[in-house]
């Protein structure tokens, strides 16, 4: 039976539409254009909203911002917006979603965001057992018989914009989204029910956000993860030297650096 849906690389779980787009959209249009297959699946339609006249309005805005970042699946399950609560149904909800499309990786979130929606933590809760669930065996009854499926791996994303840390937990990295930082602003600004013009700022907000993570780690723009383990390597330089992890030392040099460099060439 899951020969009928195409396999994917990578599956991105929010709450809600837009939750994925504000948090690793740069990322997720990056493994795009790197040729890998990916989906986002959205536990709740989002609505009722303020702004949104009809449910399927946000539907609809989710379909663009999908195109514009270039995935493949999106996928909008029917739990409750606003009173989504991790339970035995929903994680057997979403491990199907896991077993049909065959993910390596999947990407979601990574702690509470207070004053924001408790559905993420929620959320969060939901994913974590749905990746257990999907490799299950001698379950079949409560997967529709699809086959079981183990994700490789898993990485917790951020919304916490009013937090200076992140989880202590496992190891943290930034992914380079220099190139792509303005496609997932522009997916985001799909959204239009969610930010109208007095919630412009939030555009602001979340480039920089991504700059100032990107710049940690010497690039432009980039989005944080956190893995639940450490990550570790066989081979320390290829590592850190040859592109896997770019260090901040290895950033990209100032003209007046440069222009340092030079003069110290010609001493």
């Amino acid at each position: 039976m899951s020969d009928a849906y195409p396999q994917l690389d990578v599956i991105a779980v929010g709450a809600h539409p837009d939750d994925v787009e504000i948090a690793c959209g740069g990322t997720l249009a990056k493994l795009v254009k790197l040729g890998y297959k990916v989906g986002i699946i959205d536990l709740t339609n989002g609505e009722p909203t303020p702004r949104c006249p009809d449910p399927e309005i946000r539907l609809a805005e989710a379909k663009k911002a999908a195109e514009v970042l270039g995935v493949q699946i999106r996928v909008t399950l029917d739990m409750p917006n606003r009173r989504l609560f991790d339970s035995f149904e929903h994680r057997v909800q979403l491990g199907k979603e896991f077993r049909k499309y065959r993910p390596k990786l999947v990407l979601g979130f990574g702690e509470k965001t207070p004053l924001a929606s408790p559905d993420h933590w929620q959320a969060m809760q939901i994913t974590d057992a749905g990746i257990f669930y999907s490799r299950l065996t001698k379950w079949d009854a409560h997967f529709d018989h699809l086959p079981v499926h183990t994700i490789s791996a898993q990485l917790y994303y951020t919304l916490a914009f009013r937090a200076l840390e992140l989880p202590e937990v496992g190891s943290k990295f930034v992914m380079d989204i220099s190139d792509t930082l303005e496609q997932k602003l522009e997916s985001i600004r799909c959204y239009e029910t969610q930010f109208p013009p007095e919630k412009q700022h939030i555009f602001e907000r979340v480039k920089a956000f991504n700059m100032s993570h990107g710049m940690t780690a010497g690039y432009q723009a980039g989005e944080i993860f956190v893995s639940p383990g450490t990550i570790g390597t066989h081979d320390l330089m290829k590592f850190v030297i040859r592109g896997e992890i770019k260090l901040p030392a290895e950033g990209p040099e100032s003209p007046d650096e440069k222009d340092l460099g030079e003069a110290d060439k010609s001493s």
